[in-house]
């Protein structure tokens, strides 16, 4: 018989309340009157003597909610709008469309912005914002994070390698610790945008950026897609993780949508949609479409430079979708499109 995950050993519902630690391996089955492994008085209650679970669920820790909690959300109470960029699958240009859209923001020089590059093992938004050989500077105040323009603050694990090449081979726990380092150490100020760049699923990074966020709140999560199917299913996952977590999908977006030749300005459906692309799982999912980006290899090159697409190739298609998915993306969080993009 096939393995199922109809009745998994823990429930989704169990992940998303305790996120950031395991619940402790239990050898007989809770009593009726159990506090619960997890609860601060596990172990220590009157109905805990005799348990044979005693010992484990009093040694089991930490027990209750993270104190660091609190810290971290007076960190960031100078931050307007918190936004994650999400997609169940990898090489859809997660990072790349965080990097379109702090350039866009950070246009306007009264808007402030921070990029926070949660992708631990895969960090490249410091390669394509243009600071990759940036450190990290600590002083009283707690780290300070890197400079990509005047009002353009990156942080990123890049920043802590000795070698730029060298792999980062962490277990969750420490990926975790990490992560909650960036949100509770980093000096990010006042800010009027924090994006967070994720890594491709709905693990590890999803949870611990969703339970340190929720203290201070959290705008929602922009999806990015392929056209194609396969990317879509992924996709599918991933709004339903965010409807799981209590997160707000602000929109999806369709990238590499289609190659708009720039000599005769032909579009060639390159990943070529099979059930209505990214549109029509807007329209079955019920959430905004924010856009369709073209695909551009001078992206790519910006990217390589570190330069912002948006100075570079201003006049060119892709430019122009991007710009029609930043307005979107601001109505969706209260702002007037036209004053964050205004028109040419």
């Amino acid at each position: 018989m096939a393995p199922s995950l109809i009745d998994p050993p823990e429930s989704a519902e169990s992940v998303l309340a305790n996120p950031l630690k395991a619940p402790p391996k239990l050898v007989a089955p809770e009593p009726e009157h159990c506090p619960g492994p997890e609860s601060e008085k596990a172990g220590l209650a009157d109905s805990c003597a005799g348990c044979p679970n005693q010992a484990i669920c009093a040694s089991a820790a930490p027990k209750g909610p993270d104190p660091d909690l609190d810290l971290i959300t007076a960190r960031l109470a100078g931050i307007k709008h918190k936004i994650l960029v999400l997609s169940g699958k990898g090489g859809v240009g997660k990072s790349t469309l965080t990097c379109m859209l702090a350039h866009a923001f950070a246009t306007n020089p009264s808007n402030t912005v921070g990029v926070m590059d949660t992708d631990i093992c895969g960090p490249s938004i410091p390669k394509m914002l243009g600071v990759e050989t940036e450190t990290i500077h600590v002083s009283n105040a707690g780290w300070s994070p890197a400079w990509a323009m005047d009002n353009l603050a990156v942080m990123s694990i890049q920043f802590m390698l000795p070698n730029r090449d060298d792999a980062i081979i962490w277990r969750g726990p420490k990926k975790n610790g990490l992560i909650k380092q960036f949100l509770k150490d980093v000096e990010w100020g006042d800010l009027d945008f924090l994006l967070v760049d994720t890594p491709p699923g709905t693990s590890d990074e999803h949870l611990s950026v969703n339970t340190y966020l929720k203290g201070s709140g959290i705008d929602g999560a922009v999806m990015v897609t392929t056209p194609q199917e396969v990317s879509l299913l992924d996709v599918r996952k991933e709004i339903d993780f965010c409807r799981k977590a209590g997160i707000k999908v602000l929109g999806l977006v369709e990238n590499m949508s289609a190659f708009v030749c720039p000599k005769c300005t032909h579009a060639s459906e390159i990943f070529k949609a099979t059930t209505g692309g990214g549109r029509a799982l807007a329209e079955e999912m019920g959430i905004a479409f924010l856009g369709s980006v073209p695909l551009d290899p001078r992206i790519g090159m910006a990217c390589d430079y570190g330069e912002s697409f948006f100075d570079s190739f201003p006049d060119s298609p892709a430019c122009k979708a991007l710009k029609e998915v930043v307005r979107g993306l601001a109505g969706t969080v209260g702002l007037d499109p036209l004053e964050v993009m205004p028109d040419d």
